[in-house]
């Protein structure tokens, strides 16, 4: 219950935007109004966090992008591979390919079995700025999910699962 009582002493912007609203639409389901409008508040910030941490360490979004991709892999992957995982023409990963090397953040080596094929490998230099840009945004993740309890924080999970099933079905 207190947790309750706290919520309803706590405002929003969402609040203010929910009784901006009912007025000119009566039939404005408040809860649902402020739920969909918080889920998108939150994405926004959650981008902003995002965007800000690959300004920090130096990032645009294809390179991040791509590293991210070959740490998915456990640091090792074909050139196809990341193509086929970025969803783009081959010839786009080398460009990037060239661009992440050229700042030391992979290598390319030929494959030992086949003189044709080339693996990509993460750098320490690389999985250090990959990892860094992905703490920064699972930091404030931790934070501003920190105002839930552990179990409130698997309730939501839960039931954003469960939104997101009926989402996904169409």
């Amino acid at each position: 219950m207190e947790s309750a009582d706290r919520a309803e002493e706590q405002r929003d912007w969402t609040d203010g935007h929910v009784e901006q609203w009912l007025p000119v639409l009566p039939g404005l389901d408040p809860v649902v109004e402020g739920a969909v409008t918080r889920m998108k508040k939150l994405s926004v910030h959650l981008q902003r966090v995002r965007e800000q941490s690959l300004v920090d360490f130096a990032l645009d979004r294809p390179e991040f992008d791509t590293l991210h991709k070959l740490a998915g892999r456990g640091g090792t992957a074909t050139p196809s591979q990341l193509a086929t995982d970025l969803d783009l023409a081959p010839a786009s990963v080398t460009g990037r390919l060239d661009a992440l090397e050229r700042r030391g953040f992979l290598r390319r080596t030929p494959s030992t079995t086949d003189r044709r094929r080339v693996h990509v490998e993460l750098t320490e230099s690389g999985r250090a700025t990959w990892r860094g840009a992905m703490d920064m945004l699972g930091d404030e993740e931790s934070r501003v999910l920190g105002a839930l309890s552990r179990g409130e924080q698997e309730a939501l999970n839960d039931m954003l699962r469960r939104i997101m099933v009926v989402a996904e079905a169409r």
